[in-house]
């Protein structure tokens, strides 16, 4: 008998730390990539557009009277922003795009930062790399870096497509440093909440709530007098304050790098001594069981919808709620200064002199929310399924077209009720300034927008089955990509039918206007045939994950 000696086979080594760094970074921005370029684009694209049709949409018509009408109006600072530097092309642009670009900046920063973090965490695909030479804080700061590239490459684009149409040098720079160090702010909450909150959820909302507030802070400090010191507690505030192409001031900008600076500390230093898929803000694990809308699929879908929308819900209405107090502020000023309402009519709100008309053309802007909602919600399905929270559900003897029409279903209803919500938010501030609008008119216009919500619906049902990976950027494209077509389209003079395109082209100016049904019947009907097809898709394809 012969023995037959074998070695071990070669175990493999375990990469350095210097070699898992980069490749951490670089899925990182995989990650990223496309809604980064998106959001370079947007922003660059914007600046470049408003400044370039400065002379022909504006020209010489704002006269000292007529900017010192504007700057002395509540109203207008309220929403907008003070009004300086509104002479000039760089000025003008800043005032206009200004809060849009920022909101569009931090949102997407603080939500990608939720996503990459404690999303991948949540999901267990942070469990090897965290098991080999890197440490928790530092795959976190790896994300976080590249976030923060991310948005300071936006800042430099908004700041360079203002320098390319001849904008001034300061004004420019300065603008784009604002929007880069507010994108980082968010960019470090979102970090930060997602190493407080156990799961991804609970992080984005609270970065959503914080992003809210901030802003509500600034808009309150722009529209009160006595209260102009609540904008250095916000970062849209500090943004603000810098006023680039008049003071350009920059004091504020600096106070907003040192509070950046400590938020990125704090997220990185948070992440050390937690536990991996935990957080410091937990649950506790001996309340009783909560076993409510847990006996249908339609039920659990409401379970699921409930605390989202309640979140949603309470941002719209008191956004809207802050519309009607201004209703007739801004009515008064807009009826006494015609200019500045053909200005409004060229940006695509036109009857803005009458109540029926300005809230017309306020709850028109309710479709991007409004869809938004539909277009995540069913990208959240999406992300559950991947995360295998779904599974034991889809074991059930229970169809994947009950399964997704029970979710269409119930996400209708939740888009609904945020039109609702809205339109009575509006109704309740109009009331308390005794604008003639009544309860009805108000929920009319609102519930306009519904047909566009449904075309968000509808195509993030169709990607839903077919593209499973981009829900929430094809179901937004109706609301959001269809506002900003027709932003575009008449800011530059584009063919009527490219502004046909946009589904906000064919809405009626309710309550200033009858609805149009034909229109409205279309868009229903379109919203229809993409769900279907998305469900035929979804019954055909694999489960995620």
């Amino acid at each position: 008998m012969t023995a037959v000696v074998t070695r071990p086979g070669r175990v493999p080594a375990v990469p350095p730390a210097r070699v898992v760094g980069p490749a951490v970074s670089r899925l990182a921005l995989r990650q990223v990539r496309r809604g980064a370029l998106i959001v370079v684009v947007l922003v660059a694209g914007m600046s470049a557009m408003v400044a370039a049709t400065y002379a022909s949409t504006v020209g010489d018509a704002l006269d000292a009277a007529a900017l010192a009408a504007l700057a002395e109006n509540p109203a207008i600072r309220t929403l907008f922003g003070q009004p300086v530097a509104l002479d000039d092309a760089g000025g003008f642009t800043v005032w206009r795009t200004g809060t849009a670009l920022s909101v569009l900046v931090g949102t997407w920063g603080l939500l990608a930062a939720t996503r990459i973090t404690r999303g991948e965490e949540d999901a267990g695909r942070w469990d090897l790399v965290a098991a080999g030479r890197l440490p928790v804080p530092a795959i976190v700061a790896r994300h976080v870096a590249v976030l923060t590239g991310a948005v300071l490459v936006a800042g430099v684009a908004a700041g360079a497509a203002l320098l390319a149409v001849g904008t001034s040098p300061h004004g420019a720079v300065l603008h784009g440093v604002g929007l880069a160090l507010l994108g980082v702010c968010f960019v470090a909450s979102g970090a930060l909440a997602a190493q407080l909150f156990a799961t991804r959820a609970a992080a984005s909302g609270a970065a959503t709530a914080l992003l809210g507030g901030a802003l509500l802070l600034r808009m309150v400090g722009e529209g009160v007098e006595g209260l102009g010191w609540l904008r250095w507690v916000s970062p849209f505030g500090m943004v603000a304050l810098s006023q680039p192409y008049a003071a350009n001031r920059v004091l504020p900008l600096v106070v907003l790098a040192a509070v950046d600076a400590i938020l990125l500390v704090a997220a990185v230093s948070a992440a050390r001594p937690r536990d991996l898929g935990g957080g410091w803000l937990t649950t506790s694990a001996g309340r009783p069981p909560r076993l409510g809308l847990l006996g249908s699929v339609s039920g659990f879908a409401a379970r699921r919808l409930a605390r989202p929308f309640g979140g949603w819900a309470a941002g719209v209405a008191a956004y809207y709620l802050l519309i009607g107090v201004l209703t007739v502020s801004m009515t008064d000023f807009l009826a006494d200064n015609a200019r500045f309402a053909d200005l409004a009519a060229q940006a695509g709100f036109a009857g803005l002199g009458s109540v029926d008309g300005y809230v017309a053309a306020m709850v028109t802007l309710l479709a991007i929310p409004a869809g938004v909602f539909a277009a995540v919600r069913s990208a959240t399905l999406v992300a559950d399924e991947a995360a295998g929270r779904l599974t034991l559900l889809h074991a059930q003897p229970v169809t994947r077209a009950r399964f997704l029409v029970s979710e269409l279903v119930v996400t209708l209803g939740g888009t609904t009720a945020l039109l609702v919500a809205a339109g009575f938010a509006t109704w309740a501030g109009a009331a308390t300034v005794d604008a003639p609008l009544g309860l009805l008119a108000a929920l009319a216009g609102a519930l306009n927008v519904l047909p566009v919500a449904l075309l968000s619906l509808g195509a993030a049902t169709f990607a839903v089955g077919w593209l499973p990976r981009a829900v929430a950027l094809v179901g937004a494209l109706p609301a959001a990509g269809g506002f900003l077509l027709q932003v575009v389209a008449d800011s530059t003079g584009a063919p009527a039918w490219v502004g046909r395109l946009s589904p906000f082209a064919h809405l009626a100016p309710v309550p200033d206007a009858a609805p149009d049904w034909t229109a409205a019947a279309l868009m229903v009907v379109i919203a229809g045939a993409l769900a279907v097809l998305g469900l035929f898709g979804y019954r055909r394809r694999d489960l995620q994950g």
